[in-house]
Formats: structure tokens, sequence, C-alpha cells
């Protein structure tokens, strides 16, 4: 796990190599350039992304994750339903990236191949467990797993929709997500249900019905 040190200059190098990500992808390339724009040298890139744009698309996970828990922290969540705190987590996760559109649709094109399977459901699963912990779950029974699958498929589905909406303020978005949680509920109130819906679901198969035009 990286300490704080690690994450700071990790997020120093991703946040000036984001503008770059629009015009040349999630690439080496643009990497290095913003390596170079945040004032550190190659070796520090190397040290911090040793496995390259796979490591970088990782930590922006991890940095809009991080976004996202800390909108929800600072909120007042006491009188909040679980269901709104975690629509607040979904929409803050958006919100954080919502700077970088392009570099966030580059990067789900990226892990819809199904040669990166493995690490696009291991961070959808990093995102869901962290936003239910940020909405104070403790569950540690089947409820654990349940919820934290029914989620990865309103973060996904909300997130495609999201990469593709052009209302102002991306309103359609808010009503969207609001849906897929309502839908949620529903399903999560019938166990049976949702352990079949979760034996179905495949995160990277869902990630693969986006297909950004070339």
């Amino acid at each position: 796990m990286s300490g704080p040190d690690d994450n700071k200059v990790k997020d120093a190098i991703l946040l000036a190599a984001l503008p770059h990500v629009a015009f040349d992808g999630w690439s080496m390339k643009a990497l290095t350039a913003g390596t170079a724009d945040a004032g550190y040298k190659r070796q520090d890139l190397l040290h911090a992304f040793p496995d390259g744009v796979a490591d970088a698309i990782a930590h922006w996970s991890d940095w809009a994750d991080r976004r996202a828990v800390a909108a929800m922290g600072a909120a007042d969540m006491a009188h909040m339903k679980t269901h709104q705190r975690i629509a607040m987590g979904v929409w803050a996760r958006l919100e954080a990236m919502s700077r970088w559109r392009e570099a966030a649709r580059t990067a789900t094109a990226w892990l819809a191949s199904p040669l990166h399977a493995p690490l696009a459901s291991r961070l959808t699963y990093r995102t869901c467990d962290a936003v239910w912990h940020a909405a104070g779950d403790t569950s540690t029974d089947f409820n654990f797993y349940t919820k934290r699958g029914l989620l990865a498929g309103v973060v996904l589905s909300t997130t495609l929709y999201w990469l593709q909406d052009s209302s102002e303020g991306a309103q359609a978005t808010s009503a969207f997500l609001d849906r897929r949680i309502a839908e949620v509920l529903r399903l999560g109130g019938h166990i049976g249900k949702a352990r079949a819906a979760l034996d179905r679901f495949d995160p990277a198969a869902l990630l693969r019905r986006f297909r950004p035009s070339a």
C-alpha cells in the first residue's frame, strides 16, 4: 500500500499528466510529459508507476475514490438515509473526474479490453468498498458482498451514462443515478434475486459495452 509521500508524488504526476492524456491517450508519452510538468524526473515516474499505464489508471481510480470519500466525510450524513449517502459518493466521484472527462473516457475504453478485465474488476470493487465504508457500512455477512456487487452495477452504468451525457451540469446523469439506486433498493430487498444478479454480473463485460467513437 502506498504511503502519504508516495501518494503525493503519484498525485502530482497524475494530475499534471491528465491534460496530456486528452491528446496522447493513456500512454508513456503523456505520463512522461506530466512528470516533467510536475517537476519530477523520469526515475520518479518509473518509481511511482512501475507498470506504466496500468499503474497510472489504477491510481486515477484511487484518486477519484479518495475524492469521493473525502466529500462524504465532509458532508453531514447523520440525517441522510443510506441510499442518499451512496448516491452522494457515486456523484462526488464523477464530479472529481469532471474536469478531465476525456481522460475518464479513454481510461474506460482501456479498461474495457478483455486483457484488462482483472484490473477493471479489482478497481470496481475498491470503489464500491470505499463508498460503502464511507457510508457507514459495517456488514460482514453475505450482505457485505451483495451491497458491493449491486453497487458495482450502479457505478459502472452511471459512469458510462455520464461519459455520454451532454446535459447542463450532467443533470441527466444525476436523474439516471437516482433511478439506478432505486432499482438496486428494490432488488436488494429480495436476497435471492440479488444473489442471482450477482452470479450473472460481470463488470468487465459491462465495460466492454462502452464503445467510444474513433
